[in-house]
């Protein structure tokens, strides 16, 4: 009987008032979607949008292999554009 190796990864989404992390081992030549899932990011974050995903900070799609010790990170959306705050905190001073 063959044993798969296993890698571990990091998951990490980036909240408002501080993130939620995990650590999950997953196969080798899992995906970025297959540590996503054993993380159960999604059940807890059900607003997650897998097409803002990345590996230290490098955009990547879900279909991305793993490699050990990987920080897989989920991003949120903007809440407001980054040139519209800087005209607002401009105006105020």
């Amino acid at each position: 009987m063959k044993c798969m190796a296993t890698i571990r990864v990091e998951v990490v989404y980036a909240l408002p008032a501080g993130e939620d992390a995990s650590m999950v081992s997953v196969d080798a030549g899992a995906t970025v979607r297959d540590a996503i899932a054993a993380s159960g990011m999604a059940a807890r974050h059900p607003d997650i949008d897998l097409a803002r995903i990345g590996i230290y900070g490098k955009v990547v799609r879900p279909d991305q292999r793993l490699r050990d010790g990987d920080r897989v990170e989920l991003y949120r959306a903007l809440a407001m554009d980054p040139k519209e705050a800087r005209r607002r905190r401009a105006r105020r001073r």
